[in-house]
């Protein structure tokens, strides 16, 4: 006895009886129910679990949105594969993808449903977790995809938002101050929050003239662009906080008072200093004497032929200045201490210390 269970909905009688015929075969992969309208499939839902619902999207009374929806929310370890005959193979490939729901366009032979159906029950991992999360571009593609004419009204946090659909096309959207396809890349490019679709409702006036196919495909494009940008400046400030890490640990240690990291032109790009002197050693005032101090130092080194600085350490009275250079890179790590610093001690936590600075700094300068 097969232990998956596929759901085929479709109003046209002659195509579910020509598929349940055609997959017959296939009865020892997957138990197969055909139905013509949304409402029994909603009843063989609530009567035994099933795997896989593939649904047309156009039908009376409930359409496959309205089913899709009804999945979402109750069923939500069910896959499901939408059929269309109003589909765009770019938009498929990007839904596909993307981990979105999957759809079959009409006409379709009967081998590659089969094949669908096989890869997708097959899959360890699929839409059980998609379908739940339910991305907006899966709702806007649906009402394209259903010509439906509808308003979906987005909310965020304390932001609002509407996109309006008529025959399937989107021909207006509003999000704050924003209308037209400002107002819809906005809204495309929202994470979390609710949505009301709200049925036959229609656009007070027409601001969008664009294909939808291109509206979403450039939405989805500029929601990649967003989230590159986004995951960079993480990665920056995770960055930023380990070397910050590296250098406070530098100046927990006895003796130590000030640890910064500075680059070739004298900048510094992190540092810490020991809480009871933070009074005597401040950043801004020390740039431009670790500036002139790397600017001489490498001007020596240039006179004398001895190639660029790599380590310089200086005793005064009070303490020591340490200025040692990161391995192949152009930045410097530059310690003061107190008079009383052990010098092996000191050698041995700056050498730590730029061992682990080699993996924090700016990736520009790799």
């Amino acid at each position: 006895m097969p232990n998956k269970r596929i759901l085929i909905v479709d109003d046209e009688e002659d195509l579910t009886w020509s598929i349940s015929k055609h997959l017959s075969k296939d009865h020892d992969k997957y138990e197969l129910i055909a139905v013509n309208s949304a409402m029994a499939a909603l009843d063989v839902l609530a009567q035994v679990p099933v795997d896989l619902v593939i649904t047309d999207i156009r039908m009376p009374e409930i359409s496959g949105l309205d089913l899709l929806l009804n999945v979402r929310e109750n069923y939500p370890q069910t896959k499901v594969v939408i059929m269309t005959a109003y589909g765009s193979s770019e938009i498929q490939e990007e839904a596909n993808k993307r981990g979105c729901f999957k759809y079959i366009e009409k006409p379709f032979e009967i081998q590659e449903l089969r094949q669908l159906i096989l890869n997708v029950i097959e899959e360890k991992k699929g839409f059980e977790g998609r379908i739940s999360d339910f991305q907006l571009s899966d709702l806007i593609q649906l009402n394209c995809l259903g010509r439906q004419t509808n308003a979906i009204f987005f909310e965020r946090e304390d932001r609002q938002g509407v996109i309006y659909f008529e025959d399937g096309n989107i021909i207006h959207a509003k999000a704050g101050n924003l209308e037209g396809e400002d107002a819809f890349y906005d809204i495309v490019s929202w994470e979390g929050g609710t949505f009301t679709l709200r049925k036959g409702e229609r656009a007070p006036k027409e601001t969008i003239f664009k294909s939808w196919q291109s509206l979403l495909l450039e939405g989805l494009r500029r929601l990649d662009e967003g989230k590159a940008d986004n995951s960079f400046k993480r990665k920056e400030e995770q960055r930023k906080q380990k070397l910050l890490s590296v250098l406070n640990n530098l100046v927990k240690q006895k003796n130590i008072l000030m640890a910064a990291l500075f680059d070739h032109n004298g900048f510094s790009v992190g540092s810490a200093v020991k809480e009871d002197v933070k009074g005597k050693y401040s950043i801004p005032e020390l740039v431009p004497v670790i500036s002139e101090l790397l600017a001489q130092s490498t001007e020596t080194g240039r006179q004398i032929s001895l190639g660029a600085l790599h380590e310089l350490s200086v005793q005064f009275e009070e303490g020591i200045l340490q200025m040692v250079r990161l391995t192949g890179k152009e930045y410097f790590l530059v310690v003061i201490t107190d008079s009383e610093i052990n010098l092996g001690l000191l050698r041995l936590e700056t050498k730590k210390a730029l061992k682990s600075l080699q993996d924090y700094i700016p990736e520009e300068s790799a």
